[in-house]
């Protein structure tokens, strides 16, 4: 299966300053890929590379087969996109906007716009400019579903929006996400764990990790051990443990690699005279959380 995204050694520097350092990333089509990080870790600069709002220093990327700086034009009527600091022409009503974007998707939808104006209630006598933000971001989703896009591309969309719009948000998605790839970046990761099929890790503008959440789910553990007696811990212990604690003749940490055969004799070799092992699996938020406390702690050192 072809991909629908793919960048190669993908590079934004500004001056000394990268926000981009050489991204290799794969998103085949049919998922639902979330790209997530701190702030700062290149998430919108990536997206708007993509999208050919923003030129690379270096590198190579495309969508649908289609290298990132010949986007324009009639190829974005295969491609939606939503941001979070989306913008209208505030004086039109939202029936008319609508009937303005129908000009330039040959692809347009009616049954389907009909469908998300419904589901979403906006209110198609009313001025763009009167809506709220969560009514504005259900517009703008409803506007790049409508054309039945091969690709949409979302970036941070659920910021801000209460619990309530956010799940809105996210039923109109994945009722269209059968016949689409979806790309997005967001720091809601509660919500994208309930949704996403695949997770990117960027972290000060390298992609540390690309994986089906499946996978990622299944390679992270919250690992607790009982020594028989309190004592010092090795000076070299693997480096899949995260986050490394001791208190008494407890030890915590974070497998970042969890096999439970090789985990355990890893322990068992590295803290000697235990008593007993315990793992817990772990939600991405708390996956994301060692990550970036992982980083920080090698920026200390």
């Amino acid at each position: 299966m072809a991909a629908a995204i793919r960048t190669e050694s993908l590079t934004k520097r500004y001056w000394r300053t990268f926000a981009l350092n050489g991204m290799n990333l794969e998103v085949q089509q049919g998922a639902i890929y979330a790209l997530v990080g701190p702030n700062g870790a290149g998430k919108t600069t990536s997206i708007k590379i993509l999208m050919n709002l923003l030129g690379a220093t270096s590198g190579h990327a495309e969508m649908l087969g289609i290298d990132s700086r010949k986007i324009r034009g009639k190829s974005y009527a295969q491609i939606g996109y939503v941001s979070e600091n989306q913008q209208f022409p505030e004086w039109m009503k939202v029936g008319f906007l609508f009937e303005y974007l129908r000009q330039f998707y040959p692809t347009w939808d009616r049954p389907v716009e009909e469908t998300l104006v419904k589901q979403f209630e906006l209110p198609r006598d009313r001025k763009v400019k009167a809506l709220s933000r969560g009514m504005k971001m259900k517009l703008a989703l409803a506007g790049a579903l409508s054309f039945r896009p091969k690709l949409i591309i979302l970036d941070e969309p659920f910021g801000g929006l209460d619990p309530l719009v956010r799940d809105q948000l996210i039923e109109g998605l994945l009722q269209r996400s059968a016949e689409t790839t979806v790309f997005l970046s967001s720091h809601d990761l509660t919500e994208i764990e309930s949704f996403a099929t695949h997770i990117g890790y960027l972290e000060e503008g390298k992609l540390r990790f690309s994986e089906e959440l499946t996978s990622l789910s299944a390679r992270f553990r919250e690992v607790e051990v009982t020594l028989e007696a309190e004592r010092l811990l090795l000076p070299s212990l693997p480096q899949s443990w995260l986050q490394v604690k001791t208190a008494g003749t407890l030890v915590r940490f974070v497998e970042s690699r969890f096999d439970e055969e090789r985990t355990s004799a890893e322990i068992r070799s590295a803290l000697p005279k235990v008593q007993r092992i315990v793992f817990r699996a772990m939600g991405l938020r708390a996956i994301f959380l060692a990550m970036a406390r992982r980083a920080e702690t090698a920026q200390r050192a």
